[in-house]
């Protein structure tokens, strides 16, 4: 796919990464590496996304910096007992975590919507502020009504984003996906954020999901504040446009 102007488009994905290592192997240096990457000669990344245990070490690596930190919880499989999920959100916090990235109990969306509802809504107190990005998981969801019903159900609990997936099962985000959660959003008057996450790896890739927020909510919408990608490898695509180099192939689950 050809792009009319492929290095504006990784200036402008860059600003609106979370550099992402979920990886089950991920380890102090992983996450050192991450912190080093996410400050590029053409900008830095909008967060760093990592496990919880990892957040102290990554706040005192981007210290005086402008990148973000965000974590994980109810990860990745989305369960349904809501307390250890605000011990969780209350650790990450007390931490040192900018942002928190939370599964919804997306098994509960269909036959107990007022039960997921009520568990976002306790993270979204507990998490004093912060962002908070609520995973719906539409790779499982599947349906189109079912995923359209999940968002609202976040942005009824206070999410401030919308995020599609947690990188962790078959299928992760895609355009179907996309298209009804950005669909939602618009409904909101375009004031909730919006984070593809899972095999977004190539310029391609990004160009799908900038181009399907520039359609439904406007040239101007996407910004750091409004639109994330959660991805790894993709950073080298976007650096490499920018570097007139060829990418090197992209691998691993985020």
């Amino acid at each position: 796919m050809t792009h009319p102007n492929p290095k504006a488009l990784a200036r402008r994905a860059i600003a609106c990464l979370d550099l992402t290592n979920l990886n089950d192997d991920c380890s102090e240096a992983d996450v050192v590496d991450l912190c080093a990457r996410a400050a590029t000669p053409h900008g830095n990344t909008a967060a760093i996304c990592i496990w919880p245990r990892f957040v102290p070490l990554a706040k005192q690596k981007l210290a005086g910096s402008a990148v973000r930190i965000a974590t994980v919880v109810n990860f990745p499989h989305g369960g349904e007992d809501t307390a250890p999920v605000i011990a969780e959100t209350g650790e990450a916090i007390a931490a040192g975590a900018d942002e928190i990235d939370m599964v919804m109990a997306y098994r509960l969306v269909a036959d107990r919507p007022a039960d997921a509802q009520a568990q976002i809504a306790a993270v979204r107190e507990a998490a004093s502020g912060r962002l908070l990005k609520v995973i719906l998981e539409t790779g499982e969801l599947k349906d189109a009504a079912l995923i359209r019903k999940a968002a609202e159900i976040a942005i009824a609990a206070g999410a401030d984003f919308i995020k599609t997936s947690t990188g962790k099962v078959a299928l992760n985000a895609s355009a179907q996906a996309a298209h009804v959660m950005l669909s939602v959003i618009a409904g909101h008057l375009g004031k909730i954020g919006f984070k593809p996450a899972g095999g977004i790896r190539t310029l391609d890739d990004v160009a799908l999901y900038f181009g399907l927020a520039d359609e439904i909510l406007g040239p101007d919408w996407a910004t750091p504040e409004t639109f994330r990608i959660g991805a790894s490898s993709v950073l080298d695509a976007l650096i490499a446009t920018l570097e007139d180099r060829a990418a090197k192939p992209g691998g691993g689950g985020y």
